[in-house]
Formats: C-alpha cells, sequence, structure tokens
C-alpha cells in the first residue's frame, strides 16, 4: 500500500505539474483524474478549488529523503516534492484506514516544520505556490451541519466542542503554515501573489470551526498575516467586518466571533490618530450593534475590549457608544442587562464631563428603571456604581439634573424591594446624596 500510495508522487522534472491531475476529497483521499486512483471514496467532492490555486510547475524529486541527505542547492527541490507528498488527505472517521500512509505524511510534515523553522534560503515562488496550495488542500472545507449551534444562537453550557478527527495532521499544518509566514525567508512583496485575497477569505471562513484549538491557530495566523502583509490590512478588515455584519443582520449563528474580536482588538490598538471615517463607522455598524445578539455571553468580554479602545484613541466617542447601548438595551434579559452595566462602568470611568452631560439623563433615566428590576443581580449591579470614585464624582458635579431622574427610583426600592441586600444598598446610595447635597 505504501508503495503504491508513493508512486503516484511526481518524479520528473518540470514537465510533471503538481495541479495537473490531482483533486482532493473531503477528509477522504486523493483522486488522479490522470489514469491510476488512489481513494477512499472516489465519488467525493474536491476539497479544493482551482480559482484559489491554479496549477503550477513542482520539481520532482524523492520526498522521503532527508534534507541533510541532499546538497544544499537541491533542498527548495526536496521542500516542494514533500509538499506535494503532503497534498494527500486521508479519511480519518476511521482510524484504522491508510495508518501507515498517515504516519509517513505525519513525519514529512514534522520534516517541513523543522525545515522552516532552520532559516532556508529565501523562498521561491514556486515553493511558496506549493505550500499555499499543501495548506488549501488540507486546510479548506466545509464544516458538516452539526458543526453549527443550534438556532436560537444561544450559548449552551451542556454543548460539548466538536473536535476535527484529522487534528494529528492539521495541528501541524497550521503550525508549519505558521512558521512559514512569520519566517525571515518569506518576502512579502513575493508571497502576496499566492496568500492572496481568495486565500485569505477562505482562512477567515475556517473561524466558523467549533473546534477551539483550531480558532487559536487560526487567531495566530491571520494576526501575523496582518502584521507581515501591509497591502492586505484594510481587505482583511473589510472581510471580518462582512463576517460581523452577516452574524448581525442575517443569520445570529457563527463560532467564530470571539476570535475575530480579540485579532481586531489588537488591530485597533494599532490605529493612527485621529482615526479614519471608516474605523468610527465600523464602530457604529458593526461593534455597537453586536450587543443585540442573543448569544453576546460567548464574545462579551472581547467585544468591550474592542470599544474601549476605541474611546481610549478617541474620548468623544463615548457618548456614541453609551447611546447604542441604550439603544440595544436588553429590557427582558436580566443577564445581558448586567454584562451592559458593567461595560457602561468601564466607559464611566474615562469618560470626560463634557461627553457624560451629553447623555447622562437617557443614562441615569435606565440605571434607575435597573435599580427597581425586581432581578436581584441587575438591581445590585447598577447600585454598584456607587462604589466608584469616578462616577459618583460625576454624579456629585450633576447632582441638580441626575438625582430628580434616580430619587423616585431609590425611594420604591427601599419602600417595596424584596431583596434585603438591594434595600440597604439603595440605602446607602440614597445616604451618599443626602450627604453631598
Amino acid at each position: 500500500m505504501l508503495k503504491q500510495f508513493l508512486s503516484k508522487l511526481p518524479r520528473k522534472s518540470k514537465s510533471d505539474s503538481a495541479g495537473s491531475g490531482q483533486s482532493l476529497s473531503s477528509h477522504g483521499g486523493l483522486q488522479r483524474t490522470s489514469g491510476n486512483v488512489l481513494s477512499s471514496r472516489p465519488t467525493a467532492p474536491k476539497r479544493t478549488s482551482s480559482a484559489v490555486f491554479p496549477s503550477s510547475v513542482v520539481a520532482g524529486i524523492e520526498p522521503l529523503l532527508a534534507f541533510k541527505d541532499v546538497p544544499t542547492t537541491e533542498r527548495l527541490n526536496l521542500f516542494i516534492s514533500k509538499l506535494s507528498l503532503c497534498c494527500v488527505v486521508f479519511d480519518f472517521t476511521d482510524p484504522n484506514k491508510s495508518t501507515t500512509e498517515k504516519d509517513v505524511k505525519r513525519l514529512t510534515l514534522l520534516e517541513l516544520v523543522e525545515f522552516v523553522d532552520s532559516g532556508p534560503p529565501r523562498f521561491t515562488e514556486p515553493a511558496i505556490l506549493a505550500m499555499c496550495r499543501m495548506c488549501a488542500n488540507n486546510l479548506f472545507r466545509a464544516f458538516p451541519p452539526n458543526y453549527r449551534p443550534n438556532a436560537s444562537g444561544v450559548e449552551n453550557d451542556d454543548d460539548e466542542p466538536m473536535f476535527d478527527p484529522a487534528w494529528s495532521h492539521l495541528q501541524i499544518v497550521y503550525d508549519l503554515f505558521l512558521k512559514f509566514v512569520v519566517s525571515p525567508s518569506l518576502e512579502a512583496k513575493v508571497a502576496k501573489k499566492y496568500i492572496s485575497h481568495s486565500f485569505i477569505l477562505r482562512l477567515l471562513d475556517l473561524f466558523d470551526s467549533e473546534d477551539p484549538r483550531e480558532k487559536e491557530c487560526l487567531k495566530t495566523i491571520v494576526h501575523r498575516i496582518y502584521g507581515k502583509f501591509m497591502v492586505h490590512r484594510p481587505f482583511i478588515r473589510k472581510s471580518m467586518g462582512n463576517i460581523f455584519y452577516r452574524f448581525i443582520f442575517e443569520t445570529e449563528r457563527h463560532n467564530g466571533i470571539a476570535e475575530l474580536l480579540e485579532i481586531f482588538g489588537s488591530v485597533i490598538s494599532g490605529f493612527a490618530l485621529p482615526l479614519k471615517e471608516e474605523h468610527k463607522i465600523f464602530l457604529c455598524r458593526a461593534l455597537i450593534p453586536l450587543h443585540k445578539a442573543k448569544s453576546l455571553g460567548v464574545y462579551f468580554q472581547q467585544l468591550s475590549y474592542c470599544v474601549t479602545q476605541f474611546i481610549e484613541k478617541e474620548p468623544k466617542l463615548a457618548s456614541t457608544v453609551i447611546r447604542g447601548l441604550l439603544k440595544y438595551w436588553p429590557i427582558t434579559n436580566s443577564q445581558k442587562e448586567v454584562m451592559f452595566l458593567a461595560e457602561l462602568e468601564e466607559i464611566l470611568e474615562g469618560i470626560n464631563m463634557g461627553e457624560f452631560q451629553k447623555v447622562m439623563v437617557p443614562l441615569f433615566w435606565r440605571i434607575g428603571r435597573c435599580i427597581n428590576s425586581s432581578h436581584f443581580q441587575v438591581a445590585e449591579r447598577a447600585l454598584f456604581f456607587w462604589n466608584n470614585d469616578q462616577i459618583v464624582n460625576l454624579i456629585a458635579h450633576n447632582r441638580h439634573v441626575i438625582l430628580p431622574i434616580l430619587f423616585p427610583a431609590l425611594e420604591r426600592n427601599a419602600q417595596t424591594h424584596w431583596n434585603h441586600s438591594v434595600v440597604n444598598s439603595t440605602l446607602n446610595v440614597r445616604n451618599i446624596f443626602f450627604r453631598d447635597g
């Protein structure tokens, strides 16, 4: 079987094309249109599209040779040959199928990782193309329906994440590609032709994987691509924005929103001042509306970080964000109300007086409603604002406006709220108003 597997590899020089005789099935095996077929499912669909990578010339050399056993001048050819070997994709749903071939591929992938890590000579275009084709063949795939969250989009603590059975190979492919991207031997001005817009789009599609290990790898790789390929930065931001827009306004179903926001948080920190109008539009049209999704809890921490990064860059955006939070306030979802209140407190800690005064009337009307909430966690979280010296100072300077809004809510709580802890906190807040008056 191993001989049959190896016999499918290119052994001629430039006359053989790496892409001309083969297509890859989804976790299945290798189909060849030129005659012999090695496949566990001959009728399986292709794994990758020729629209992403055209057929290319790959130098033929015995792929099982070690790098140390060939002259330095031939090592890139051996690199390409080993990448061609690793384009074969196996079926991992049956652990007993093609075990020898799987081991050969795994060892070859590890050799490639070691080679890229060793500081090889500058990667040529054929080498870059071979790497991108190998990654496309192994990584780009459609996820089955059971990878998707339930229709409501609500996080369920009882749901176990799906783990890809092919991870023993996928993990090494991701590691190899990461080392390849960050390698000094890879020149961005040459590689941008192959790590292209279509390649990046397919990479971003993989964030819908339910395997948390895969999303961690993708997060690091996309961040490194963003850092190295400056020419692709606007496209990456736009493509990530499109994922957010589809999630907000169409599906509310995606497994990688938290990871994409984490990448965007680091992107925002690098924005130059003054902020471009496109960045402010992204805040208003994507980040703020992301608060309205039912599954906010899955990515709230990352979203809140992105929003506060924007406000730190440009403090006058604070009032815009607060108005957005009030617009999408989850009046029927107590857990989300607690999250909104936590984010509001973080924003108020850094807001200046001018921006605060723009929104204090609708803001404290909403806080008053929260203080009167029958859900004790919402009421307590609102009353905790008075434990923050910065917020107390803002309120004290605008007492003549805020007290008439809040006083009826405080009195109602003191007289009728069912929770003793909430009543005690209410009395403390009322005493602060009396003391400052």
